[in-house]
C-alpha cells in the first residue's frame, strides 16, 4: 500500500466519525453541498461550491481550520449514473510543522466521483458509490473535505522570504535552536551516539 493509499484510507476512517453531524443534518444550511439530480434531464451540468472557514468548523478534529476554495464539478447525467468530474482551487490554513503557527497552503486538483443508482448505499471503490434509486440528491460535503485534505503538502512549512529567511514565528525558531544546541552539549547525547555507531559498525 503506497503513502497515498494510506493516508486516503486514514481519511476515510477520521471521515467516518468526524462526519457523523453532516449525515444527520445538524448544520447550517445542509443543503449547499447537495446536487439534486432527480430532476435533471440526461447530459452535462455544471455546479460551482464555494468553501468557506465555516465547512471547515464544522468537522471535529481536523488539520485545516479554514480557506477558500472553489470546487467546479461537471456531471455527465445518464439514466441510472452520474460522472462527476471536480476541479478544486484555493487555499487552506494549517499549522506549520516546525513553529505550530498557521500558514496558508495552496490546494490545486482534480478528482472523479461516480454514483450509481442501486438498491442501498453502498461502496463499490473509492470512486463509485451506490446510493438508493429512492434518493434525489447527493451529499458531497465529506467528498470534498476528503480531496481537499488529500491534497495538502505530506511537509508543511512556512516559505522563506525573498532573502532567504524563515518565516516562520521567530520566537519559536530561536527556543528550538536554543534546545538544539543544549542537546549537542549534552554528553548524555554524545556517549549515545557513539554506541549507535559501534553497533552499526
Amino acid at each position: 500500500m503506497t503513502k497515498i493509499e494510506v493516508n486516503r484510507y486514514l481519511v476515510i476512517i477520521k471521515l467516518i466519525f468526524n462526519f457523523a453531524d453532516f449525515f444527520r443534518g445538524n448544520v447550517n444550511n445542509p443543503n449547499q453541498y447537495q446536487i439534486a439530480f432527480s430532476g435533471l434531464n440526461p447530459g452535462m451540468h455544471t455546479f460551482d461550491f464555494q468553501i468557506g472557514d465555516t465547512f471547515f468548523e464544522q468537522v471535529n478534529d481536523t488539520e485545516i481550520t479554514g480557506g477558500a476554495v472553489t470546487v467546479i464539478v461537471t456531471m455527465a447525467k445518464e439514466e441510472r449514473m452520474m460522472d462527476l468530474h471536480l476541479e478544486i482551487t484555493g487555499k487552506v490554513n494549517v499549522a506549520c510543522d516546525r513553529c505550530n503557527e498557521l500558514m496558508s497552503v495552496e490546494v490545486s486538483g482534480k478528482e472523479r466521483l461516480i454514483i450509481k443508482l442501486g438498491d442501498h448505499y453502498h461502496e463499490e471503490s473509492e470512486d463509485v458509490q451506490i446510493i438508493p434509486e429512492t434518493v434525489h440528491q447527493f451529499d458531497l460535503r465529506p467528498f470534498l473535505y476528503e480531496y481537499i485534505h488529500l491534497l495538502l503538502p505530506i511537509r508543511r512549512i512556512h516559505p522563506e522570504d525573498e532573502e532567504g529567511n524563515s518565516q516562520c514565528d521567530p520566537d519559536i525558531i530561536k527556543k528550538l535552536k536554543e534546545l538544539s544546541e543544549r542537546r549537542m552539549q549534552d554528553p548524555r547525547w554524545e556517549a549515545l551516539n557513539q554506541l549507535k555507531k559501534k553497533k552499526n559498525s
